[in-house]
């Protein structure tokens, strides 16, 4: 039985930081990265396969361009598993299944700016990549998940509550953390763990991308570095829910005692991110 681990959005910030912690000590036949920057990709296997591994086996680095957004992007993914295990039935016919030993749901992205000044079909786009797609690539990947497999879907501090001027955002997020814990109350009993990854501002191209260029760098953003292995340290002792930074903590639990839509009014009003039109 072949064993992979894959990595979605991983040609960039926390999606190659996973990869370049897992890579070590990974125990997979397969380490795939999945985005649709082949370059990136390929620069991140060449990196990964001259670094020192704790474990004495091999494994295989396999960069797979994809646009995973959506329905078609999700279906695209169920291929992959299913041309998988067509070769390696063709190749050796003991060997009919896959296992996957770890799956991170790291792709996604947002936008800055009220929902009104935002192109609608960019904010159609976010919920398909940050809904769809991570709620297909976890149906498609069940089948093959077993007793020790993980699933870590990275959601935000912004799952808490509903924020002005990142309103689409926050609301995707807030479906994947409740979809995440959902799914490890169900599958907790076959010996599955699933994580919700739940970081405030990590140094990454999210705010490039989120303000189209407007702003390069999240401001006050935490090491990816740290955010990753704090996340990994969790998830082994099976929590469910991973937040680091005591701040985030704290804006966590003072979720729970603010009015949603006060919430909303006042990142509304003092929340404020630089954006260029989409």
């Amino acid at each position: 039985m072949k064993t992979l681990t894959i990595i979605t959005g991983a040609s960039s910030g926390m999606g190659m930081e996973f990869a370049r912690q897992i890579y070590p000590s990974c125990k997979s036949d397969e380490l795939w990265l999945l985005a649709r920057r082949k370059d990136k990709l390929e620069e991140l296997k060449h990196e990964l396969q001259k670094t020192k591994r704790i474990e004495n086996s091999s494994i295989a680095v396999k960069p797979v361009q994809i646009d995973l957004c959506g329905t078609q992007g999700a279906l695209l993914f169920k291929t992959l598993l299913e041309n998988e295990i067509k070769s390696d039935s063709a190749e050796n016919k003991e060997n009919e299944q896959i296992k996957i030993d770890c799956l991170i749901n790291n792709a996604g992205f947002g936008t800055y700016g009220t929902f009104e000044n935002t192109k609608t079909e960019r904010q159609l786009e976010m919920i398909d990549l940050n809904c769809t797609s991570l709620t297909g690539i976890c149906g498609f990947s069940l089948p093959y998940l077993k007793k020790d497999s993980i699933i870590i879907n990275v959601a935000s501090l912004a799952a808490f509550m509903p924020l002005g001027n990142f309103a689409v955002y926050a609301a995707t997020k807030a479906y994947v953390l409740s979809f995440t814990l959902a799914l490890a109350a169900e599958v907790e009993n076959k010996g599955i763990k699933v994580m919700a990854l739940c970081p405030g501002s990590v140094s990454t191209e999210f705010a490039n991308v989120a303000s189209n260029g407007a702003r390069k760098e999240v401001l006050h953003g935490l090491s990816a570095q740290k955010v990753v292995a704090h996340c990994l340290k969790k998830t082994k002792k099976g929590k469910h829910i991973a937040i680091m930074a005591a701040k985030w903590k704290f804006s966590a639990f003072i979720s729970h005692f603010v009015s949603r839509y006060f919430g909303a009014k006042m990142t509304y009003k003092f929340s404020k991110r630089p954006s260029n039109p989409f």
